[in-house]
């Protein structure tokens, strides 16, 4: 066989192994809603270019995808190959190790998109497949599996979730006017996108004056969307208001649903007559440590965190480097230089300051434009 001849059969080999590594990506994501705070995986299992079963984690707490994929192959799992888009746990948690079920039901070759960043695992459990005889490849798609997990890594290995900020703005990058009023900026389809951000986050964080002048629920409202599982409860988000004075009041909109709201203070001992729970924090100058939040989000097992937020709090974090990701809807409007902005950044006062963004994705979203950038 000449070296061209070899190099296309390579090619062919491991297109096959993307195939069916996306596959799974595409089965992991079907918990994109449900899994925090574990993360999302999917599974499936060849045996001679034949899928025999398919997998995906669903709940925390719940069958692990590599399981679930066994179940569904039976006895064709013996001598079959297992594509799976998280290195197999090696440890008993909630549920026992995966990697111990793939040794027992004798999978002959096992391919991974990436290591697990969980120091509980970080390798072990790739290190017992080997072990026990296994073939183990890894690196498959593994850019699109840590697409998929950002959160998760992020706690993982930075030890604060990861950070998305929901902005909305005019045209000329206006928020809301002068006096407040920012009801609606954008369309409708705009906002119904916005529930799937929400759907997704482990926690939405908002600011004392977005609560005081928008009044938001901050709840995610699926009905009609075709986009979340049709069976079982819709999971709500923690919804947390950093407030360091406690100026929240008491019939807020945020405490007319039955989720949990989190009060982020600076004040110690605080008296209040609120249906939440209040979280005193260290104080930089008089106002609420956001990397102390970030560090106790973490904590209580928040992957991703979602801002809807004003001007104040997103400057804030984006000067604290603590946003990892803009999600910004444009509207075709324009409101005026009387407006507010997107971030209050008052240290900005030159163009060597400035902070540049990665743009990774606009598309239309109704009449709007959603953009996704990055701070560099």
């Amino acid at each position: 066989m000449s070296t061209m001849q070899e190099s296309s059969k390579q090619h062919l080999i491991m297109s096959d192994h993307e195939h069916y590594m996306a596959r799974a990506l595409q089965l992991a994501e079907r918990g994109l809603f449900t899994t925090c705070p574990n993360p999302r995986v999917g599974c499936v299992i060849v045996n001679n270019g034949n899928v025999v079963g398919e997998g995906w984690h669903q709940r925390a707490g719940e069958g692990h995808a590599e399981v679930n994929a066994l179940l569904a192959a039976g006895q064709y799992a013996a001598g079959a190959d297992c594509y799976v888009t998280l290195e197999p746990c090696s440890h008993f948690g909630r549920t026992p190790p995966c990697a111990d079920s793939l040794i027992k039901a004798g999978v002959k070759r096992v391919y991974v998109a990436m290591a697990d960043p969980n120091p509980i695992v970080a390798g072990t459990g790739i290190e017992k497949l080997k072990q026990a005889g296994m073939e183990v490849v890894t690196g498959v798609l593994e850019a699109q599996a840590q697409k998929l997990n950002p959160g998760f890594i992020m706690r993982m290995q930075a030890k604060r979730p990861f950070v998305r900020s929901k902005l909305a703005m005019s045209l000329d990058g206006r928020t809301a006017m002068a006096s407040g009023e920012s009801q609606w900026i954008t369309g409708a389809a705009a906002r119904i996108d916005v529930h799937k951000l929400r759907a997704r986050s482990s926690a939405i964080i908002t600011g004392i004056g977005t609560v005081l002048s928008d009044n938001p629920s901050l709840t995610v409202r699926p009905e009609g969307a075709d986009w979340y599982p049709k069976q079982g409860k819709v999971r709500q988000p923690l919804r947390v208001v950093v407030d360091s004075q406690l100026r929240t009041p008491k019939d807020a909109g945020l405490f007319a649903t039955d989720s949990k709201v989190v009060i982020a203070t600076t004040l110690h001992q605080p008296s209040i007559d609120i249906d939440a729970e209040v979280l005193t924090l260290p104080a930089i100058d008089k106002q609420v440590d956001l990397s102390a939040l970030m560090t106790h989000l973490a904590g209580l097992g928040m992957n991703e965190v979602m801002v809807e937020a004003g001007p104040v709090l997103n400057g804030a974090l984006l000067s604290a480097g603590l946003i990892d990701e803009m999600v910004i809807y444009m509207a075709p409007k324009l409101m005026g230089n009387t407006a507010n902005g997107l971030f209050n950044l008052p240290a900005i006062q030159t163009m060597a300051q400035n902070i540049d963004l990665q743009i990774s994705d606009i598309r239309a979203v109704g009449d709007d434009w959603r953009i996704t950038a990055q701070p560099q």
